[in-house]
């Protein structure tokens, strides 16, 4: 899900040094990245309001004013830095929606299905879809594929997070410990036990 990192790196020393060409090609080569976590972490019922165009773009304006802040520190790779950016921004999105709106975004009722209505549900699924699949075994595979999302949403934040995490956003148990501030023993053992209660959800068995 997120740009490779060689070429990453040499947007980042020639931004560092000043190129603004650089600045921009290091922004715009991870806008992608940033739509789709965007679509895939914000609230279902939220994204009936808020365009994630719009959001993207905040993101990517923010980490343009702090690229100097990333460049004093630099511990941490620029994509799980750009994307913690991204999941202040959301997660300030949600708490102002609620809170602000007189009938808050808890409360609506959309005019379809809640589980699987909304566009980034969509092309969640459409990010798994193989395309050689037959159309018999491509309408199974989204079957299972509801199935999936609709256990993602009864599960706890730090399950879900974990799994959206290494599944979706395809980071590695390493980038998954250091967006968390966790070990990467820790996240490890936080995987397992998300994959063991995901299978639970959908009462499929252990495996042998």
């Amino acid at each position: 899900m997120w740009p490779t990192a060689d070429e990453t790196q040499v947007l980042l020393q020639n931004a560092g040094d000043g190129d603004a060409d650089a600045v921009q090609a290091l922004l715009e080569r991870h806008r992608g990245s940033l739509r789709r976590l965007v679509q895939l972490r914000l609230d279902r019922r939220l994204i009936r309001r808020v365009d994630a165009s719009d959001v993207v773009q905040d993101v990517m304006l923010e980490a343009h004013q702090r690229l100097p802040e990333y460049f004093k520190d630099g511990s941490m790779p620029f994509h799980l830095w750009i994307r913690h950016l991204a999941r202040d921004r959301i997660i300030d999105m949600h708490r102002r929606h609620r809170a602000a709106a007189k009938r808050s975004v808890d409360k609506e009722r959309p005019l379809q299905s809640q589980q699987f209505g909304d566009q980034s549900s969509i092309e969640l699924a459409a990010q798994l879809r193989d395309p050689e699949l037959t159309p018999a075994a491509a309408t199974i595979r989204k079957e299972l594929q509801e199935r999936f999302l609709a256990a993602l949403d009864e599960m706890d934040e730090d399950d879900r997070d974990i799994l959206l995490m290494r599944h979706f956003e395809q980071l590695g148990n390493g980038e998954a410990a250091e967006a968390l501030g966790i070990s990467p023993a820790a996240a490890g053992m936080r995987h397992l036990r998300a994959l063991k209660r995901l299978r639970t959800i959908l009462g499929e068995p252990e495996p042998n």
